[in-house]
């Protein structure tokens, strides 16, 4: 048997095209497939890896109890794998990754609508590098993020996945994720990202998880495709996962026009796709679309699907009979296997294929600066919505009411897709996690529910015992306002759930709140997993304000002339109409994981300045959606008057807040914008410099947002368009200059004939610190038009300050 594949000094190509050669039809489609052991199933790993596989998904490691039993069971695995295949080819063991390793001892970090409230790029790849490295320490080297969904719908559940509605913005974040993860190296091995959920999966109708989309060729193009593009073309992204939704008659997963012609045609995508759990056979159970498993599955793998995960239904034996019988099909099939053995040899998976042991497990595993990033990331992620001047808090307080179901439950902290929200799902009733069937749950019958809700709750002593296992040291924010205020007396309240309409815990919420100095109030759902949640996967929701039970109980509060603080938990922003009218100041908290009750408290007492910006606007009713900031002239707000009223009857069209909104504890001032040249031909780049000074008393960070609006164009364009943005850490009394070099590329958007093109004219600039407060303007002309490659325009501007 020729070996020569073996040689370390060849190319991932050139090994791939070698080892490709010695291979029979059933040990490549193997390499297309996956398995979803069990951590006490070896026989079954045997059965269903008798020709090799080619991914491994480790979803059950997020029941085993200790990292060493983690990297034994990768071990396990993967030995089996690999003594059973002729040429000893290891699996690629696949995680999820938006948040953290559903590992014992892996750090949690906040949620993606979180990070992205920071607009901290730097932040966010030292997060992915971290992420990364844990999972390579026991074997995994495909991490399954990061979510590069623009996100314009917070009915949605997994609004709280995406960075936001901005495409610039979730440019940005998405691709120092992709540089995070695939830059580092652990004992040999690479780690390769894989981005979802491609294409425009927040678009659906009705705001469900994974319909089909309405959604127009130049809008998928422009807006939800650009995360991507940015990622492959900036950070050599080196894998994609399409989502389970149809697009124009065609289920993602099988459409050629979209995983051939747009991503490897257009975008230049040269690594591997992999399927979302189960999307392969939804196309036929689901969608209709074929009329058995392996119609579905040959349909995919030659519109352009690499890998069918979690199981194999529908890459199956099958299909490997009509591939062998098909010119066009045995060609399609090398081309996805050659694709998976050069990520297996760049990954460095055949000469160190297996998980790290003992101490080195441990030192590598956890290399000391986790709890500080994941710190750092829940701090920059608060967002100051309202204050009226009672925050920071002062002295003299001696009395605190904290009233709430989360504020004595540490498990709000931790939102979908972190390691504590999936292993809770197994305690769950019900499961709302696609692709991986019922057996998901434990079919708990005996699950308490919050009263008239079919949401469960997650305040029984098996959850706690689950919150104690994987992160013993997390307080609550009742125990860590406790311990950062010794000499108050604080009081709490249970007051009301997470859902619904139960007002029986007003009666001792009131009580402490009219005795107390001051009162707290936690507001908001609970984002996580399953039957659990009020918001998830799978958990999408036809309400956006808080729950009837939380809004009434603020107006009752208000009767009683008490200071009161809102702090809000959820994967959507919060929206009511009582906070704004009666809360003296709100702090939009999310998900903000471990480092969580540390955060808010350090901005509640002042020793952190809140900095964090919204990433999304936020609509004052469900019925006002789609709100989003960057809608096309005479859209929206921007109707104009010969159109019709400028608000709704009973609404104003504008949001509730605006995209970049966000207050501080100190104040900005913005001045000297200089544009370097009023006229640029469409292929120069344009320096943007303004200053900006801390005039308050307290150091504070500003995010500097540039923002550009095409004056007049050949087609309708967005009112204004994010276009670059900088994170300045400023001290009392500090000015500094902000940098922005600009790219006339980033203007580029396809013309009537769907080519890219820069189109010659006036374009304004506005500076501010959010998306409606602009304080500086100006503008500059390029004088003529330019058609360019989609997969080299400009995604943001590079920033220095």
């Amino acid at each position: 048997m020729n070996q020569s594949y073996r040689d370390t000094q060849l190319s991932s190509e050139k090994r791939a095209e070698l080892l490709l050669q010695e291979m029979n039809i059933e040990e490549k489609l193997a390499q297309l497939t996956c398995f979803l052991p069990a951590k006490d199933r070896m026989e079954e790993v045997k059965e269903k890896c008798k020709n090799g596989i080619g991914e491994i998904s480790t979803l059950e490691m997020r029941n085993i109890e200790s990292l060493e039993a983690v990297a034994d069971f990768q071990r396990d695995v993967q030995k089996i794998i690999m003594e059973q295949s002729r040429h000893h080819i290891p699996a690629i063991f696949h995680m999820e990754g938006l948040c953290g390793a559903f590992i014992q001892k892996a750090a949690s970090f906040p949620a993606g609508i979180a990070r992205g409230s920071s607009w901290d790029v730097e932040l966010e790849e030292k997060i992915a590098d971290v992420v990364s490295r844990q999972e390579r320490a026991v074997g995994i080297t495909h991490t399954l993020a990061p979510v590069l969904d623009v996100a314009r719908d917070p009915r949605m559940g997994r609004q709280g996945e995406s960075y936001g509605e901005d495409a610039a913005l979730v440019s940005a974040m998405g691709a120092a994720y992709t540089r995070g993860i695939q830059q580092g190296e652990t004992a040999g091995r690479k780690s390769e990202a894989v981005a979802k959920h491609f294409l425009g999966s927040h678009h659906t109708q009705g705001g469900i998880h994974g319909t089909h989309l309405e959604i127009p060729d130049r809008l998928l193009r422009e807006v939800y495709a650009k995360p991507f593009q940015a990622a492959i073309s900036e950070s050599g992204l080196k894998g994609i996962m399409p989502c389970y939704c149809g697009i124009d008659g065609e289920p993602a997963s099988a459409s050629a026009k979209l995983l051939t012609g747009l991503l490897r045609d257009e975008m230049k995508f040269d690594g591997v796709t992999v399927s979302d759990y189960s999307a392969i056979s939804n196309i036929h159970e689901v969608q209709h679309v074929c009329e058995n498993y392996t119609d579905a599955g040959e349909q995919s793998l030659l519109a352009g699907m690499d890998v069918e995960t979690p199981n194999r239904m529908a890459f199956n034996d099958e299909l490997m009979i009509r591939l062998q019988n098909s010119e066009k099909g045995i060609k399609r099939l090398d081309q996805a296997v050659l694709g998976v053995l050069t990520a297996k040899f760049r990954m460095g998976l055949f000469e160190n294929p297996y998980a790290l042991a003992g101490q080195e497990l441990k030192q590598t595993f956890l290399a000391g600066d986790e709890e500080e990033i994941a710190l750092q990331a829940a701090r920059e992620s608060l967002i100051l919505l309202k204050n009226n001047g009672i925050l920071p808090l002062k002295g003299g307080i001696k009395k605190i009411a904290v009233i709430g179901c989360h504020a004595e439950n540490a498990r709000v902290f931790f939102g979908d897709y972190t390691h504590l929200s999936m292993s809770s799902a197994v305690l769950a009733v019900a499961n709302s996690i696609a692709g991986i069937g019922e057996s998901v749950t434990a079919g708990n019958k005996d699950a308490v529910l919050i009263s008239g809700t079919q949401v469960q709750s997650d305040e029984t002593e098996e959850f706690m015992e689950l919150l104690k296992l994987q992160k013993p040291n997390v307080l609550s924010l009742l125990d860590q306002l406790k311990k950062d205020l010794p000499n108050v007396e604080i009081s709490s309240a249970y007051g009301y759930p997470a859902a619904g309409s139960d007002e029986s815990g007003y009666g001792k919420a009131l009580e402490i709140a009219a005795a107390a100095d001051l009162v707290i109030m936690t507001l908001g759902g609970r984002y996580c997993s399953c039957s659990i949640a009020t918001m998830g996967e799978g958990v999408d929701s036809s309400d956006i304000n808080l729950p009837s039970c939380q809004e009434h109980f603020i107006r009752e509060a208000a009767k009683l002339g008490k200071p009161m603080v809102g702090i809000h938990f959820n994967g959507r922003p919060i929206s009511s109409d009582a906070a704004d009218e009666c809360l003296d100041a709100i702090l939009e908290a999310w998900a903000p994981a471990e480092g969580g009750a540390r955060a808010i408290s350090e901005v509640l007492l002042g020793a952190f300045n809140p900095c964090g910006k919204l990433p999304v606007s936020v609509a004052y009713h469900t019925g006002q959606l789609p709100v989003y900031y960057n809608h096309p002239w005479g859209s929206a707000w921007h109707t104009g008057r010969s159109i019709g009223f400028q608000d709704y009857v009973d609404l104003p069209h504008t949001p509730r807040y605006c995209f970049g909104y966000g207050m501080s504890y100190t104040q900005f001032e913005y001045s000297a914008l200089h544009i370097q040249a009023k006229e640029i031909s469409p292929d120069e780049t344009i320096m943007i410099t303004c200053e900006v000074k801390n005039t308050g008393s307290v150091d504070g960070t500003e995010v500097v947002q540039l923002y550009f609006s095409d004056s007049y164009a050949s087609l309708q364009r967005p009112v204004k368009e994010l276009a670059g943005f900088a994170r300045v850490a400023l001290m009392a009394g500090e000015k500094k200059q902000v940098k922005f070099t600009v790219e006339p590329g980033q203007l580029a958007f396809l013309d009537k004939d769907m080519r890219w093109k820069i189109e010659a004219g006036e374009f304004k600039v506005m500076i501010g610190s959010s998306s409606e407060d602009i304080h500086l303007e100006d503008c500059f002309a390029i004088t003529d038009s330019l058609f360019i490659e989609g997969n080299e325009r400009g995604f943001y501007a590079k920033v220095e300050g």
